[in-house]
């Protein structure tokens, strides 16, 4: 037995050792495939020289420098509550890194419900169970299809990324039109034919005559109706929370800020020397419907600082502002105040002149020459005083029932206070002549700006700014817009002289990335509301750490005098290259 064992025991040794041998030079081609030895053998002799207190920590970051950039592994939509405790959606992104799952970054948006662009204050009550059903529709997106589209995907590569989601979302879009066509033309009953009806004999020879003392009313003027809104699609936030998501994880894996990084991707070569800080329209006073007359059609009283200020001291500058203000809301037979959801103080007033009498003696007493220290932009939010059953404004004491009627309003409060250098939503943007001889009459004097009366980003990228006439538009990081959205919006407005100006939407979350997407796109102001409310206020201190980094780098610039660009009534296709700034002594 033992003479016919020994074979069997040196066939499973020649064995083994054959495997072992061929386990070995596996190894090895492995270690050299990927140049292990040579960079081991170079580390360890330059270590030797060097001799490092922390031996391995010099290792790892050598060996750190050849690791594979980091993917994205997963992303995880979560529902949260946005500021008036209804439904939206947080995104975390989560990376491989070294081998390693780790969470990179959170990013988190409004859910718009309603046309952000042009709601009314009614309409913007937006509905519990809409908002709902599309932030449930945006987590089945964020949480199955876009986590498997977007997995092993490098965040650095913003383009792709969004392209990606921009198709998904589309074919999301064209899907449900589909769906739609189907359900009416199942749904559709056969019409019976009928057969056509008989004529029948006028009675009396007579024509009826109108009763005596009245006669047919004709309108003098005829009201445009509204534009057809632009719903938003259920669920698209998902496709605007998770660009955004992947260009805050792209900056944080860089080790960069998110507004150097959104610079970046702005700039065909590389980002600007010097950066500027965007000028804060800053609300002061929410008149609007709690006021009467002619009052209604100042929505919103704004300060702007003066250009050159610097931040820091201009927020200062607004804060003591305010606070002067709050004293004289609370002084006696004041009248009633309350905070609005602007995040400045919501008052009535009867005559015109009193809120601008009340900052002018704020002014004073801090100072402050109002028309240099800082100047005011008037949000009259037009749209919201237009009765679309009727179709027909809002009758304001009987004075201003027609857009003609406003113009020579707005005209002349402009003449009578030349601290006003701008005018938001001044008409409905169906109201094209009027607002083309707006445009003519006050572009010399000041900025036409239009918030809700612009169209929507999509729209913007699609058909272009078109003959609309403004000299910039207030515009919201919504839906489904992405990053590459915004950037590409941003060059199209600054190609064509127009200011490009990110605002809020009213459905806000404290993600304060607007204040980078601001800076990295350099735009020439920015709209947050007033300094109260936790989600504007972290805006505000977001800009405030921006021009803080900016100035400790030497890269902070300044920004340049107000320049007006005049707009031509007679003007069909806008170029602003025919027409000449008004710079602001």
């Amino acid at each position: 037995m033992s003479v016919v064992g020994v074979p069997v025991v040196n066939d499973r040794s020649s064995r083994e050792a054959r495997e072992f041998h061929q386990l070995k030079q596996r190894a090895a081609e492995y270690y050299r495939s990927n140049a292990v030895p040579q960079r081991m053998q170079q580390v360890l002799n330059t270590m030797f020289y060097e001799k490092p207190d922390d031996v391995y920590g010099h290792l790892a970051n050598y060996f750190a420098s050849f690791a594979k950039p980091a993917a994205i592994s997963r992303i995880i939509g979560r529902e949260i509550l946005d500021i008036n405790s209804q439904s939206t959606v947080e995104v975390e992104v989560l990376c491989t890194i070294k081998n390693f799952e780790k969470s990179v970054c959170f990013a988190a948006m409004s859910n718009c419900c309603s046309d952000p662009n042009y709601t009314t204050q009614g309409a913007g009550d937006n509905d519990n169970e809409q908002k709902n059903q599309s932030v449930e529709i945006a987590l089945e997106w964020i949480n199955e299809p876009l986590n498997s589209l977007l997995k092993g995907l490098l965040p650095a590569n913003q383009t792709h990324v969004d392209k990606l989601l921009s198709d998904y979302f589309w074919r999301k879009v064209e899907e449900d039109e589909e769906q739609r066509k189907k359900d009416d033309e199942e749904e559709k009953p056969e019409e019976p034919e009928l057969p056509p009806p008989a004529l029948s004999a006028p009675v009396g020879g007579k024509k009826k005559k109108s009763p005596k003392g009245k006669r047919s009313i004709v309108p003098e003027k005829t009201i445009n109706p509204r534009y057809p809104p632009e719903p938003p699609f259920p669920g698209s936030v998902a496709i605007g929370v998770v660009s955004l998501a992947i260009a805050k994880a792209a900056a944080r894996l860089q080790n960069t800020y998110l507004y150097l990084h959104i610079a970046s991707l702005n700039q065909a070569e590389e980002p600007p020397k010097e950066m500027r800080m965007p000028l804060p329209l800053i609300s002061l006073l929410d008149c609007g419907k709690s006021s009467g007359g002619k009052l209604r059609l100042l929505k919103e009283v704004i300060a702007v600082p003066k250009p050159g200020l610097g931040y820091k001291k201009s927020l200062k500058m607004m804060r003591d502002l305010q606070q002067e203000i709050t004293k004289w809301m609370f002084a006696p037979k004041s009248g009633p105040a309350a905070m609005s959801h602007l995040g400045c103080w919501k008052k009535g007033y009867d005559r015109i002149e009193q809120p601008f009498e009340m900052i002018q003696e704020a002014c004073t007493a801090l100072q402050l020459t109002l028309g240099e220290d800082l100047h005011l932009m008037l949000n009259c939010g037009a749209h919201e005083l237009m009765d679309y059953e009727k179709q027909k404004y809002e009758v304001i004491m009987g004075v201003l029932k027609h857009p003609d009627d406003m113009i020579e309003f707005y005209t002349n409060l402009v003449e009578q206070y030349p601290s006003i250098i701008g005018l938001i939503d001044p008409l409905r943007k169906e109201d094209v002549e009027q607002w083309s001889k707006l445009c003519s009459l006050l572009s010399p004097r000041c900025y036409i700006l239009a918030d809700a009366a612009s169209r929507s980003i999509d729209k913007l990228l699609t058909d272009g700014l078109g003959a609309n006439q403004y000299s910039g538009l207030v515009l919201k990081h919504a839906n489904q817009t992405t990053i590459s959205n915004l950037i590409h919006v941003a060059k199209l407005m600054e190609e064509n002289g127009f200011r490009f100006i990110p605002g809020l939407t009213d459905e806000e979350t404290t993600d304060n990335s607007i204040a980078d997407i601001a800076v990295g796109l350099g735009a020439r102001f920015i709209k947050l509301g007033g300094l109260c409310h936790g989600e504007r206020v972290a805006k505000y201190n977001r800009l405030l750490a921006i021009e803080e980094e900016l100035a400790q780098r030497g890269a902070l610039g300044e920004s340049s005098e107000h320049q007006f660009p005049v707009i031509a009534e007679e003007e069909k296709d806008l170029n602003p290259e025919q027409t000449e700034p008004k710079q602001l002594s």
